[in-house]
């Protein structure tokens, strides 16, 4: 995963509600979660969670999709993966046994 695409990941992450909300996304699974169940989880208006949504949506973090007038949000964990793997992939390669 490029440099850039991790950093942006981390920057959408390192907001405490969106951290809220893709918390509560991953926890959905891949069925995912309504985005008014996030709504009264997190007790926040919905132009409020509209805006956190589509910044975890540009970051490649999440996905929505439609089902008849519900909308659903669901974790990319190919993305989440690829950060996590970011992180660890270089892990104590400097130190000297």
């Amino acid at each position: 995963m490029e440099l850039e695409v991790v950093a942006k990941a981390l920057k959408e992450l390192g907001h405490p509600t969106r951290l809220s909300i893709y918390k509560s996304v991953v926890k959905a699974g891949y069925q995912g979660i309504a985005v008014g169940s996030i709504q009264e989880q997190l007790a926040i208006p919905g132009s409020t969670l509209s805006h956190h949504i589509s910044s975890l949506a540009s970051a490649g973090l999440l996905s929505q999709r439609r089902e008849g007038r519900t909308l659903f949000c669901v974790a990319e964990y190919q993305c989440l993966a690829g950060v996590i793997e970011f992180l660890q992939a270089e892990c104590c390669s400097d130190e000297r046994c």
